[in-house]
């Protein structure tokens, strides 16, 4: 997701692949572009107007426009990730049984184990969130002039999205390399998510990607090659992108 120089010089192309994705015409994407050239923070504009979160508070809140913000920002190939609502996504998930570890087996011991099987440690998904928001936040006022995570400029944002996918952040109270896995995997979750669960609104991502979401067939067009599909995605609700 993220290349040696910056989250906002990531071409969207590897961020598919890197998701499994392909657009059905697959083509050249250049690099995302920044939509602040000067580096001013946005993230409070461009937040989700007529939402208001249930389980973030105000602080929490401001973190996750934030970094969503920088994780997938917009550019001329599609929406971010605050257009496609994504923010909404994940205060929304945070609040069912899955995040709140309810359908987890959440009993010790726990150990450190390899990747292949998963996450092992004490906290749900919820409270990882919760805990490594606050746990940056404390970097921040430690080591950057009292601010939050959310008043950096959006280099200094994305500099710290990229230590801590890389562990180098030293974080007391949870790893900042779990923490970013879970915040980028409710991130891409979100983008591409049927609309019903608060994200991909208007189906803006399946758009982009070409993807027709859920329509009944497809035998008209599964013997054509080299074409776009022509018709607009369908969601679970039966609304027409």
């Amino acid at each position: 997701m993220v290349d040696p120089t910056s989250l906002a010089s990531t071409r969207r192309r590897r961020f598919f692949l890197r998701l499994g994705i392909v657009p059905i015409v697959a083509v050249s994407l250049p690099a995302c572009s920044d939509r602040s050239a000067g580096g001013a923070n946005n993230s409070q504009r461009d937040a989700p107007p007529d939402y208001k979160p249930g389980f973030f508070n105000d602080v929490e809140w401001g973190f996750i426009v934030a970094a969503c913000d920088r994780l997938i920002p917009a550019d001329e190939i599609g929406p971010g990730a605050l257009e496609a609502g994504v923010p909404e996504f994940i205060d929304r998930h945070m609040q069912t049984p899955y995040a709140a570890g309810d359908i987890w087996y959440m009993q010790g011991p726990f150990i450190e184990a390899g990747p292949e099987f998963g996450y092992q440690g004490p906290l749900p998904v919820r409270d990882i969130l919760r805990v490594g928001i606050a746990e940056i936040n404390r970097y921040c006022a430690k080591n950057l002039g009292g601010k939050t995570f959310e008043q950096l400029e959006h280099a200094r944002q994305e500099a710290l999205l990229k230590d801590a996918e890389g562990g180098k952040l030293a974080l007391e109270n949870i790893s900042a390399r779990t923490f970013f896995g879970q915040l980028l995997g409710e991130t891409r979750t979100g983008y591409f998510c049927d609309p019903q669960h608060g994200g991909n609104k208007g189906m803006v991502s399946w758009k982009m990607i070409g993807y027709p979401g859920v329509r009944a067939d497809y035998i008209d067009w599964v013997s054509v090659r080299d074409q776009p599909y022509p018709l607009p995605p369908v969601d679970l609700s039966g609304n027409r992108g």
